[in-house]
């Protein structure tokens, strides 16, 4: 949590204020993902530190709680795909009439997230998991709702954007893609940030298809659940690191700390000359 909050606090400071001494032609996804991940560690890993401090999550911090964690997790795998598809087809995040469009799919990727986390809460699916350590959908009733409801989460919020980053990074890897940015681009991190989120948030993805294949609605197995959550855990405090990898990126880092330092202490002022007479 320590590492999620200042790593990405620090990450949004330099994207704002130091902007001027990086290059970033597709910043938009990249500061959507970075405000994802922020979010996450203070809302989402701060809850389940309260929750296992505690006894559990009680309501309504408890629906919030889920209904954020789909959001975050919606809003993050959509601004990877966006940057995929903006970086394979050469849409800078301004300048061009297609970047108003990658900017409307950054902010669906965090509404879909919504209705999506939105659904259990209405319909009264959510439990205290302390597997997970947060509050998690449980099925009590009907497996056709179970179904329907994780066929469509996960077509809509997870299949779509890997389909788009697998075959957008392929493309931008083998030389078919538009992409107009050098090497010293932020957006050249890419690669890096697209293998650590599939790598984090994989048992997420096997925990609920594994609830497909049991008709009794048993939930996954505690080792399964309790691994999903510390890997997307882990995913939020490696970004920073990973935007770090970039060398003008480190320089704009240093440079926000060089001139708050240089701002404290200011420079001697000469006020006055003595001659001294031999």
């Amino acid at each position: 949590m320590i590492l999620g909050v200042l790593g990405n606090g620090l990450v949004l400071i330099v994207k704002i204020v130091c902007k001027d001494h990086y290059q970033c032609l597709y910043w938009l996804p990249l500061f959507s993902l970075t405000l994802s991940d922020f979010f996450c560690s203070i809302l989402i890993i701060g809850g389940s530190l309260l929750a296992v401090l505690g006894d559990g999550q009680i309501s309504p911090w408890c629906e919030v709680v889920s209904l954020l964690k789909f959001t975050f997790i919606t809003s993050s795998i959509g601004s990877v795909a966006i940057l995929c598809v903006q970086r394979c087809m050469g849409i800078p995040s301004k300048g061009k009439r297609l970047s108003i469009v990658m900017a409307v799919a950054c902010v669906a990727s965090w509404c879909i997230g919504v209705i999506f986390g939105a659904v259990p809460v209405v319909y009264d699916w959510i439990r205290y998991d302390s597997a997970e350590m947060l509050c998690a959908v449980f099925w009590e009733s009907s497996y056709s709702d179970m179904l329907v409801y994780i066929l469509c989460a996960f077509f809509i919020s997870i299949a779509i954007p890997f389909l788009l980053i697998l075959c957008c990074s392929i493309l931008t890897y083998v030389g078919f893609g538009k992409e107009c940015s050098s090497q010293d681009d932020l957006s050249s991190i890419t690669p890096l940030l697209v293998i650590c989120y599939l790598f984090c948030y994989a048992p997420f993805a096997a925990s609920e298809l594994v609830l497909l294949g049991r008709l009794d609605l048993s939930p996954s197995p505690e080792w399964l659940r309790s691994l999903s959550s510390v890997m997307a855990y882990l995913d939020c405090c490696l970004n920073p690191f990973i935007y770090c990898t970039n060398k003008d990126f480190r320089e704009a880092v240093f440079i926000l700390f060089w001139n708050k330092r240089r701002s404290t202490f200011s420079e001697p002022v000469l006020t006055g000359i003595t001659r001294l007479e031999i």
